[in-house]
């Protein structure tokens, strides 16, 4: 018998039990539309955080006090260290072979105050260089200058969100005074808006001072909390903090074997650490979508081996005329492949449209490797479940199918 007539009696079996043919295919329906949705919405995070990553600055590299320091017994944290100098900042800046960008930071937070308006928000104080390495640029007004540096002026640049609580007359922020801890700042320039990052962080919530006015008018320190610097290639960011590493021992007149007391993170590590955490989520997602796979294949075996009991007498009747043993074997494992098949199909039809519809409130993107893996699992799963049944089919006795009630 060939496989057109095969293709033929096995879709007219399906057409003779629609209801229970589409609810058989609905666990795999069910099953692929899971994963291309789960997948996609695990592939979608993967790519918001890289984008996220990216605007920070692919090329960053922080550096903050505090390492794997011992006192006394006791580990110390970054914020209980005071290791960073400006003199370390200034090596950087003349020794560094790798690095575009160079800026010191220094932050706290306060109650910012215009008028009857207040915020909470953060006040950072950093250089000109700040711009470069975070990806913010100047939408108003202009940034501080070297000389608002060397005087502590007191100054500043302020973000959308800043702008929007204190500013709510829509007046330009220019030019205007503020208040942060009773310390009256100018304003001289407003930052373009970036919006909110993956972690939910508000990034136009800022405020940007020359890191002198923070450290002498502000906290009443000679430290720094950290150092920011930007590397001239991606490539280059581990032999940047190699030599990084190299200029602060020396200043910090650590010896060989001492530990260092401050701690070095690229955005390279970060992107690596964070692609192995959402990797690593959408396995799982993809696994436990894939259980309705698993649980749809069982529906396909259950159903097949009642029409094999149901359609006994006809199984008896087709190999008393001839029918070999595969045929029968062959027309219940084509019904099983179309059940599948068919319901992979439209489970792909229905994965993307549930993508799309999620793809409205976080990011989500389907993969082709995606689509192409759930089609083959749900083949594979027609072929491995309807085996079974089919097989048994085959190995019926003719003589007591046909008496079979």
């Amino acid at each position: 018998m060939n496989i057109i007539n095969l293709l033929k009696i096995a879709t007219k079996a399906l057409s003779n039990n629609k209801t229970r043919g589409f609810l058989t295919m609905l666990g795999i329906i069910i099953g692929v539309a899971s994963v291309i949705t789960m997948l996609a919405i695990g592939q979608g995070a993967k790519k918001g955080i890289q984008s996220q990553i990216s605007e920070m600055g692919s090329n960053l590299i922080m550096i903050q006090p505090g390492g794997d320091m011992m006192r006394g017994g006791v580990r110390q944290s970054s914020a209980s260290m005071e290791s960073l100098k400006l003199t370390d900042y200034e090596s950087i800046v003349n020794e560094n072979r790798y690095l575009t960008a160079v800026s010191p930071l220094v932050n706290t937070s306060g109650q910012v105050i215009v008028g009857a308006n207040n915020k909470a928000t953060t006040i950072y104080g950093v250089n000109q260089d700040y711009l470069k390495i975070n990806n913010f640029s100047i939408e108003d007004g202009d940034m501080f200058t070297d000389h608002d540096i060397q005087s502590a002026a007191k100054v500043c640049v302020i973000g959308k969100t800043v702008v929007d609580e204190l500013f709510t007359n829509g007046e330009n922020p220019v030019g205007q005074t503020i208040r942060f801890k009773q310390i009256p700042f100018k304003v001289v320039g407003v930052l373009q808006s970036k919006g909110f990052n993956s972690m939910g962080m508000d990034r136009d919530d800022v405020i940007l001072a020359p890191y002198t006015t923070i450290q002498k008018r502000v906290l009443a320190i000679t430290h720094l909390h950290g150092i920011n610097v930007s590397v001239i290639k991606e490539e280059y960011s581990e032999l940047a903090m190699n030599e990084l590493s190299g200029i602060l021992r020396q200043n910090h007149k650590l010896k060989p074997g001492d530990p260092d007391d401050f701690t070095l993170r690229s955005m390279e590590e970060i992107s690596s650490m964070m692609n192995t955490v959402t990797t690593m989520l959408t396995i799982l997602l993809g696994s436990v979508a894939g259980i309705s796979l698993l649980v749809g294949g069982i529906g396909i075996m259950n159903i097949m081996y009642v029409s094999v009991t149901e359609r006994t007498r006809e199984i008896g009747l087709r190999m008393s005329i001839g029918a070999r043993g595969i045929d029968i074997l062959s027309q219940f494992l084509i019904e099983s492949i179309l059940i599948s098949v068919t319901g992979g199909a439209i489970g792909i039809l229905l994965g993307f449209a549930i993508s799309w519809i999620v793809s409205m409130f976080v990011t989500s993107s389907v993969q082709l490797w995606s689509v192409v893996l759930s089609f083959a699992v749900c083949t594979v799963t027609g072929v491995f479940f309807g085996w079974y049944p089919a097989k048994k089919a085959s190995q019926l006795d003719p003589i007591e199918a046909i008496r079979y009630e």
